[in-house]
This record gives C-alpha cells, sequence and structure tokens, in this order.
C-alpha cells in the first residue's frame, strides 16, 4: 500500500511512519522539520520537506497514494489565530484537495472540541458541543472537521476521522515533557486534589486505530470515532507511576483550581501585549484540562472498527521512560 503521513515528524505521524514501514508498505512522509526528516528517512520512509500551504508541490506528491493519514496540525494552547488557521483549517483543506478519487482519507482531529470547562465523563461522538471553543486550537479543529464533513457530503471524500486522546509515548513532545517540564526545584504543582478521573492513550494504540480505519469498509465512511486507552484513571496516578517510572522523586504541591485560574488569567493578560511572543507558563485553559475529569466512550470504534487498546498505559509510560531516559 502507498500510504501519504503529512505530521510525519511529530510523536503519532513518527509512530505511525515506523509501524508502516514495518508492516511492509511504501510510505511518504510529510513534514517541516528537517533534522527529524532524517529520522523518518532512516527508517525507510520517502521524506519531503514541504509546507502545506503549497497546494501545487502537494497535488505533485498525491496522484499514487492509496490512503493518506492526515495527522499534521498546530497543537498547543496559546498562539495567534491566524498560525492556527493556516495550519488546521488551510492545511487540511489543501489536503483534501490533493486526495485523489477513492483514496482512503484518514482525518486526525481531537476531543479538545467537547471541553467546555466543566467535568464531562462517558462522552459520545455525537455530543452537543460548546457554543464557544474553549481556545484558537479547538476552534480550528473544529472548523477543519466541518471541512472533512462537506468533502464528504459533497464530493463522496472516503474519509475517516478519529478523535484521539492525549496521546503520549516515544517522540511525544507534549504531553507528558510538558507535565515534566512544570516541575521547578524539584516540587510539581498540581492543579486541584490531582483525583480528577482523565483519559490518555498510548501512541501505538492510536496507530493500531489509525490502520484500522485504513482498512475499514466504505459503509463508516463520513463518521468519527473517540480513541482512548479506555482505561481512566486519577490523574496523581498516571503522575505517580510516571516518576516512578522515571525514578523521580515525587514532591507535588496541590494547587487549588481556582487559585490556578485566576493566576493564568493575570499571564494571559500578560502574555497578549504586542511584544510578547512566548506562551505563557498556565493559561486558563490547561488549567481547567489539568484539574477537571474529561472521559470519553469509545464503543464506536471498538463495535465498528474492531478497536481494542493492546499497550496498557503502565506499559505505555514504562516504554515513554525508557525513550525518554535511556540508560
Amino acid at each position: 500500500m502507498v500510504c501519504i503521513v503529512s505530521g510525519a515528524t511529530g510523536c503519532l505521524g513518527l509512530n505511525l511512519t515506523q509501524r508502516l514501514i514495518k508492516e511492509g508498505h511504501e510510505v511518504i512522509a510529510l513534514g517541516r522539520n528537517e533534522i527529524l526528516g532524517t529520522i523518518v528517512s532512516k527508517m525507510g520512509a520517502h521524506f519531503i520537506a514541504v509546507d502545506l500551504h503549497d497546494k501545487n508541490q502537494l497535488k505533485k506528491i498525491t496522484p499514487k497514494a492509496q490512503t493518506i493519514f492526515h495527522c499534521a496540525a498546530l497543537s498547543s494552547p496559546w498562539g495567534r489565530y491566524k498560525d492556527f488557521y493556516a495550519a488546521n483549517v488551510l492545511g487540511t483543506q489543501h489536503m483534501i484537495e490533493a486526495t485523489p478519487e477513492a483514496t482512503r482519507f484518514i482525518h486526525v482531529s481531537s476531543p479538545s472540541i467537547y471541553f467546555n470547562f466543566t467535568e464531562q465523563h462517558n462522552i459520545k461522538e455525537d455530543a452537543a458541543l460548546p457554543k464557544k471553543p474553549a481556545n484558537f486550537y479547538v476552534k480550528t479543529k473544529l472548523l477543519a472537521e466541518h471541512l472533512i464533513d462537506k468533502a464528504h457530503r459533497e464530493k463522496n471524500l472516503n474519509v475517516i476521522t478519529l478523535r484521539p486522546r492525549a496521546i503520549f509515548g516515544p517522540f511525544d513532545r507534549a504531553i507528558l515533557p510538558r507535565l515534566l517540564q512544570s516541575e521547578h526545584h524539584g516540587i510539581l504543582p498540581i492543579i486541584g486534589k490531582g483525583t480528577n478521573l482523565i483519559d490518555i492513550t498510548y501512541v501505538e494504540n492510536v496507530v493500531d486505530s489509525l490502520l484500522l480505519a485504513a482498512k475499514a469498509s466504505t459503509q463508516f465512511c463520513g463518521k468519527k470515532y473517540n480513541i482512548t486507552n479506555d482505561e481512566p484513571q486519577p490523574l496523581i496516578s498516571i503522575i505517580t507511576d510516571l516518576f516512578a517510572a522515571l525514578q523521580k522523586p515525587l514532591k507535588p504541591k496541590f494547587v487549588p483550581y481556582h487559585v490556578a485560574k485566576a493566576y493564568a488569567a493575570c499571564l494571559e493578560k500578560i502574555y497578549r501585549l504586542p511584544f510578547m511572543h512566548k506562551e505563557p507558563r498556565l493559561t486558563q485553559y490547561s488549567a481547567a484540562v489539568l484539574s477537571l475529569g474529561q472521559t470519553l466512550n469509545i464503543d464506536a470504534a471498538k463495535n465498528e472498527l474492531g478497536y481494542h487498546p493492546q499497550i496498557s498505559i503502565a506499559q505505555g509510560i514504562e516504554r515513554f521512560a525508557q525513550w525518554y531516559q535511556p540508560s
């Protein structure tokens, strides 16, 4: 099978590319990070440094593709709307336009579109969405889904959308590394009590779901599927296991949510000033995500795609630790 992977230098894209190569598929890997592109090339993929804004180049790359995995996205709790729009909306539109007829298109979206700054559990794919998206990332991922829906409806795009929750594992530069980087002088601040029940998903399980979606019957095209490890856990349990796997002492400092929220609001006002170009240490969105429970229902993925997580969170944390801190 000839496969194209956009966002091939991200955590999911790298792991997906590695699996596809291992299974004997021909992979054209797209990304902008040429340093990480060398890793992709060494895996055996044909890496092409390309900006998804370059519609003409994309159309030259995709004609022989049998499956396109659209993993590319700008994912961050902070940034300029125009940057998120360019990456997540225009990038998706250009990938759609470059997709040959009958090619299976797997779109990686985000369950962040459900987030409404309250506790939410057992969320299904057809759950009512907040009237106002939580941030620019969420807004543009939702707009990208609208483009996908339109292309399926009007052009019969052969698409399946996945919404994987909090992907972690080798090459993760966002979920667990961000958590570890919040440690200050040996103290790890934890917003709330750490008892909030959450879902995270080991990257190889997400790769499984992508491959299942690529092979799924056309009767499921146009549908959307939540993807998790199917084992919700309290945040404090995940953190405890992570620090144990890394052989690091855990010294938590519990910060009330209302305090963290007020602190984040002050930071956001400062970082919106025109001369500030960095991301604040904490945003109101991040504070809420870290302190409020959210779990997803994955019955549809189980029943229709045949998805069942093979690697537990505990096993995934051990594998992440081995990659993050090699002996």
